[in-house]
C-alpha cells in the first residue's frame, strides 16, 4: 500500500507529476470535478488544524468525494485509550484514504502499518509535514518557474518546525540549492539535519542570527511562528517569541521578486502591512496547498486501485 509519510517517499519525478497535475486542476477544475464520486477520505486530526484539516476537506469534495472527520483526540475513541494501530484498522473498514495530523512522532507511519488504505501525514509533532512541502513546492514552482538554482532563507523556530524539515528534505535534492538558517542559537536547526540532510547532499548552507546581514541575498524567505506549544518551558517561549518579526523596513534590501512563504498560523512575526507587498505569498500557498492536496489523494487512490 502506497502512503506518504516523509517527503522522501516521493521521488523528484513524483513531485514533479505532482505540481503538473495540480496546475492541470487549476486550470480545469470541471475535469476533476466527479473524479472521487463515491471515495470517501477520513481527516484523523488529534492536534489542533484550520487550514490542514479543511485543505484536505476542501480537496476531497472538490474532486466529488466525501468527508469522515475526527477533528480532536477528545472526540474520538483515542480519549479511552485507543491505540493508533487499532484506530487505523478500524477507520479502513469505512473509508478510502486517510490523512492524520498527531502531536505524537511516528504515529502516522503506525497508522500506515496498520491500515488497509493509504494513510496521508498531515504532520506528527515536531517531526514532519510532507503535504504542506509540497504545498511550498507548488508555490516556489508557481512563483520562479523553477525548484533549482535558489538561495532560501528559513527564519524563525528552525528546531521544532516541520515544515522547515520537511521542506530542507525535499529541496536538498536539487541541484543549485543554498540554504540560510536564521534562529536563535536555542532554536537552531537540529544537527542531524545539518548532517544527515544538508551535508550528505552537498548543500551549502549558512547559519546566522542575523535576518537583515542576509536579507539581499534570497530568493525565498521562509519565515516561521516560534510555537508555544512544542516548549517545556513558558519562560523560554516568552524570551524568544518575538525574535524576528518582518516588517516593510527589513524589505528594503530584499530583492525585487523576493518571495516571501509561510506555512502558517501567523502570529506576529510578519506585520500585517506585509500582506499588501506582491512578494507576500502565504495566502497564495493556502489555496496552492487545496489543489497539490487534490493530486496527492487522487495519486495515491489511483496506485491503491480504487479509482
Amino acid at each position: 500500500m502506497r502512503n506518504l509519510i516523509d517527503i522522501k517517499d516521493l521521488s523528484t519525478e513524483e513531485i514533479e507529476e505532482l505540481i503538473a497535475v495540480a496546475e492541470d486542476m487549476i486550470a480545469n477544475p470541471k475535469k476533476y470535478a466527479e473524479i472521487c464520486h463515491g471515495k470517501k477520505l477520513a481527516t484523523l486530526f488529534f492536534e489542533p488544524s484550520t487550514r490542514t484539516r479543511l485543505s484536505f476537506e476542501a480537496a476531497m469534495y472538490e474532486l466529488g468525494g466525501n468527508v469522515l472527520s475526527v477533528s480532536s483526540a477528545g472526540s474520538s475513541s483515542a480519549a479511552k485509550g485507543e491505540s493508533v494501530a487499532d484506530t487505523a484498522k478500524t477507520v479502513s473498514c469505512y473509508a478510502d484514504i486517510i490523512a492524520m495530523r498527531h502531536p505524537k512522532e511516528g504515529a502516522p507511519l503506525v497508522a500506515s502499518m496498520n491500515s488497509t488504505i493509504p494513510v496521508i501525514n498531515a504532520g506528527d509533532g515536531g517531526h514532519n509535514h510532507p503535504t504542506q512541502t509540497l504545498a511550498d513546492l507548488l508555490t516556489i514552482w508557481r512563483e520562479k518557474g523553477r525548484l533549482e538554482n535558489l538561495t532560501v532563507g528559513f527564519c524563525g523556530d528552525l528546531k521544532f518546525g516541520r515544515t522547515v524539515h520537511s521542506l530542507i528534505s525535499a529541496l536538498s535534492r536539487y541541484s543549485g540549492i543554498k540554504i540560510v538558517l536564521i534562529s536563535p542559537e536555542e532554536l537552531k536547526l537540529p544537527s542531524y539535519i545539518q548532517k544527515d540532510v544538508l551535508a550528505a547532499n552537498g548543500i551549502e548552507f549558512h547559519q546566522t542570527t542575523d535576518l537583515l546581514e542576509v536579507m539581499p541575498q534570497l530568493d525565498i524567505l521562509y519565515m516561521t511562528r516560534v510555537q508555544r506549544e512544542r516548549f517545556f518551558n513558558e519562560e523560554d517561549y516568552l524570551r524568544l517569541k518575538d525574535s524576528y518579526i518582518l516588517t516593510p523596513d527589513k524589505l528594503k534590501t530584499a530583492k525585487a521578486d523576493l518571495s516571501i512563504l509561510h506555512p502558517l498560523p501567523r502570529v506576529n512575526e510578519i506585520a500585517v502591512a506585509i500582506d499588501e507587498d506582491p512578494r507576500a505569498c502565504y495566502f497564495k500557498q493556502v489555496l496552492n496547498g487545496k489543489y497539490v492536496r487534490m493530486a496527492l489523494i487522487l495519486k495515491l487512490l489511483k496506485e491503491a486501485g480504487t479509482l
